[in-house]
């Protein structure tokens, strides 16, 4: 499983592409709904040995007619990006004889501001191409907050708490989205896996991805996917971490840093276990830490 925040934030798409015409209002552009859609190949390389990719590619089919959408997940501003969003557009123009549309996705407000710029290509007496990409930022899709309205848009939500994850509100969608999983039926379990890996990857190493362990372990326990179950392991370890941790401050055992760095670490929920049992009567970290013990393991 790719564990990359870069992963989620265009992956969604593909997901349910037709998220992209709901969350393209925030924006004010109107696009249909796609009546199908299609993946494409995101390898634009040529001939030459320089390999291009975009990183998602959807043929849409609405009503109006059809478009390519190009998405691309940016971390931070890349002077070298305009150049290489332009060759992408115009080559699969090109390939497929379609209108492309580029859609930028970015957790970071600085990068969403730069990669919104309007750029002409070309001497500026008359620039031969002009890339105007939809950017979608923490400010373009809303906080959803709300259990009731997660559950009418899951993937929204989804979107939502990757581009909020290093905002206060954070929580609170997480919080909305692990309710809103909840209430799907068993038959939906695969759906829902799906939703909780994108989760996973679009919180990154934030402090939100803590909270959404922390809610895996808890409120999502019935689902049993692979990710699932690694969050709960997660979440467990964390929580066993902490109460460690303040079991020993108030028996007044001395942690050092490596001492705390080493519990926060471990993330065994078994050796977590028995240095808690060893600190309900040990005065210092050495005992807690000793090899050995009921488990058999060198600590």
């Amino acid at each position: 499983m790719v564990s990359s925040s870069h992963e989620a934030l265009h992956r969604i798409f593909q997901q349910d592409p037709g998220l992209f015409a709901r969350a393209a209002r925030n924006l004010g552009v109107a696009f249909p709904p796609p009546i199908s859609s299609t993946e494409l190949s995101t390898d634009l390389t040529e001939t030459q040995p320089l390999e291009r990719r975009v990183d998602t590619l959807l043929r849409m089919d609405t009503e109006d007619g059809s478009f390519l959408l190009a998405v691309e997940s940016q971390g931070e501003p890349d002077g070298r990006k305009p150049a290489s969003w332009a060759y992408y557009l115009s080559y699969v123009y090109a390939k497929y004889r379609i209108p492309p549309v580029l859609l930028v996705v970015c957790a970071d407000r600085g990068t969403a501001e730069w990669a919104a710029r309007q750029v002409d290509i070309g001497p500026p007496q008359w620039p031969a191409l002009t890339l105007r990409p939809l950017v979608l930022g923490p400010d373009d899709v809303p906080v959803i907050d709300s259990p009731a309205e997660a559950a009418r848009d899951i993937p929204l939500t989804v979107l939502s708490a990757a581009l909020h994850r290093r905002d206060p509100d954070a929580d609170a969608i997480l919080n909305a989205l692990a309710k809103a999983l909840k209430g799907l039926s068993a038959d939906d379990e695969s759906t829902a896996g799906t939703f909780i890996e994108l989760m996973e990857q679009g919180l990154g190493k934030t402090p939100a991805a803590d909270i959404w362990r922390h809610l895996m372990a808890v409120d999502l326990s019935f689902f049993q996917s692979e990710t699932a179950q690694k969050l709960r392991a997660e979440g467990r370890a964390q929580g066993q971490a902490r109460g460690l941790l303040i079991l020993l401050g108030h028996r007044g055992v001395e942690v050092s840093e490596e001492d705390r760095e080493r519990i926060v670490g471990c993330g065994d929920p078994e050796v977590l276990e028995l240095w808690f049992e060893r600190a309900l009567t040990t005065t210092s970290m050495a005992e807690v830490f000793a090899a050995g013990g009921k488990t058999g393991l060198a600590q």
